[in-house]
């Protein structure tokens, strides 16, 4: 049996009377790729604040690597190995790639002693590594600020790997971008699911395509289905949510925004 990385049980999430998450039970694998769906207000956000301690169920409970995380702040949940990508990218815009990721990799370290200080041996091969997973080595001394829209989304991915996190929740990462920077955040979290646990958020439905594994569809705060890509863009319940019609044969599941 495999072992279970994020776990959550009955999660309900109650904001004033509305239930954002409603008695969620979702499960992924250590090593896997999860990419969770669902349409605007389906509770993805919450379930990711829910996770991350940045709100505190109502009721039920989320469990990572088999240990409750009730109670516990963001700040212990990120020391204890969850890492989170938010929508929009948090980079250091004054400060250059390479420093980025150098920060990133010493959370003891300060902006001043980024500047100014010297980096480990180790730190540098680390940065190395990095700036080629993300594949920014020609960029690594510009400027945050300069890079494009997807190239600072690759830069946050990066960053957040630096901090060696088991598991890496990133939400909406494609959000904005074009085919091509689309197609190269896709490669890179491929790429990543080789050695980490990973759940994307993400309403592109092409993106999805490129990067799914395993699909869970969250609906009014609840899981409304799971399987691959195939398997849930042709169950009936998925096709009556998003078109509010039955199926029919080679009909796609639209975007979800």
């Amino acid at each position: 049996m495999s072992e279970k990385i994020l776990e959550t049980k009955n999660l309900t999430v109650n904001f004033d009377g509305f239930k954002a998450l409603n008695q969620l039970n979702f499960s992924m694998d250590v090593g896997e790729l999860r990419v969770v769906i669902g349409a605007n207000g389906a509770g993805k956000t919450t379930f990711l604040d829910a996770i991350t301690g940045k709100v505190q169920p109502t009721q039920g409970k989320a469990l990572f690597q088999g240990k409750d995380l009730r109670g516990l702040s963001e700040h212990g949940i990120a020391l204890g190995g969850i890492g989170r990508k938010f929508q929009t990218p948090r980079v250091y815009l004054n400060l250059t790639v390479r420093e980025n990721l150098d920060l990133a990799c010493n959370r003891h370290k300060n902006v001043f002693s980024t500047l100014f200080g010297r980096s480990s041996s180790s730190e540098r091969r680390t940065v190395a590594g990095l700036l080629e997973t993300i594949d920014l080595v020609a960029k690594a001394e510009l400027s945050a600020e300069l890079l494009s829209h997807g190239e600072k989304q690759r830069l946050e991915i990066g960053m957040l790997v630096a901090q060696s996190p088991e598991l890496l929740l990133v939400d909406e990462p494609v959000a904005g971008l074009t085919d091509e920077e689309t197609a190269s955040v896709a490669e890179l979290l491929l790429a990543l699911a080789e050695s980490h646990s990973i759940m994307v958020i993400e309403h592109d439905m092409e993106f999805v395509r490129q990067i799914a594994r395993q699909v869970t569809v969250l609906h009014e705060g609840a899981v409304l289905c799971e399987g691959s890509m195939e398997e849930v863009q042709n169950d009936p319940r998925v096709i009556e949510v998003y078109l509010g019609e039955p199926p029919e044969r080679d009909r796609e599941l639209p975007s979800v925004g």
